[in-house]
């Protein structure tokens, strides 16, 4: 029997989800999985990285910007509702999309972790990952403030209207839900239809979830890193995604409300 350790650093593949070995299913897999994560998140990749390059290059560097990720888009309230909504349904649309390719690729959803609802053992793991990840990110935020290789992060920037907290809970819900079906279940997933090794499908994963926060600065992108390690990690061991969803969106509506409702009052966080 393995050891607990051995089993962490090397988790082993499960058995049911086959490795593809036609030739042409294989190109089939990988041009999808190149044209989904471009179409996704590879290019939020490439446009952080170049707007991480254009603050360094600014006088003062990443220290002296300031990024919201949640702004208005209109003086209009119903037209900055809409586009709000609009903004989450694409999010949405996005793990949809992710669930709909594991499927198609011959996977049942449950073998990818994916259920049609969480049990109260998932909502338990959601709340320990958000706790175990949280915490830690805001420490490794303050120490990248203090240091000057972080942005100002502002988690939250909209107007003060009647539908702005309940847009930010559907924001971050979304937020999880896309990143978190795609970049580590779909992602995962049909790495190993491709054979890929379990810490290469891992990092790969991580070094994704990475590169589209680096707007924010490098402990931005160092933190969203560690974090796909422990939640790749974490699905690759349990083959759970519900936990990755309600753990990231608890993280992200923390952020987001308390910050709208607590923001007069967290100067330090600046």
């Amino acid at each position: 029997m393995p050891s607990p350790i051995r089993t962490l650093l090397t988790p082993a593949r499960p058995a049911d989800i086959a490795v593809v070995t036609d030739r042409t299913q294989r190109r089939l897999i990988g041009a999808e999985i190149s044209i989904v994560v471009i179409l996704t998140f590879g290019l939020s990749g490439a446009y952080s990285a170049l707007s991480l390059l254009e603050a360094e290059l600014r006088s003062g560097g990443i220290g002296n910007s300031t990024v919201a990720l949640n702004q208005s888009t209109s003086t209009i309230d119903y037209i900055d509702l809409a586009r709000q909504l609009l903004a989450a349904t694409r999010l949405f649309a996005i793990a949809a999309l992710a669930a709909y390719l594991i499927y198609r690729g011959g996977v049942a959803l449950h073998r990818a972790g994916i259920t049609r609802r969480p049990t109260r053992r998932d909502v338990a793991w959601g709340a320990a990952l958000a706790a175990g990840i949280g915490l830690p990110g805001l420490g490794l935020y303050l120490v990248a403030r203090a240091l000057g290789v972080n942005a100002q992060v502002l988690p939250s920037d909209l107007t003060d209207t009647w539908w702005r907290l309940p847009i930010l809970v559907i924001s971050a819900v979304g937020n999880a839900g896309a990143e978190e079906v795609l970049v580590v279940a779909y992602l995962i997933t049909r790495l190993r239809q491709l054979g890929w090794g379990e810490n290469r499908s891992l990092l790969a994963s991580a070094l994704l979830r990475g590169s589209y926060h680096l707007y924010q600065g490098f402990g931005g992108g160092l933190g969203n890193v560690v974090m796909g390690l422990v939640y790749g990690r974490f699905f690759q061991l349990t083959s759970r995604t519900w936990p990755l969803v309600i753990g990231h969106a608890l993280i992200d509506t923390v952020a987001f409300v308390g910050y709208a409702l607590l923001r007069d009052h967290l100067s330090w966080l600046q």
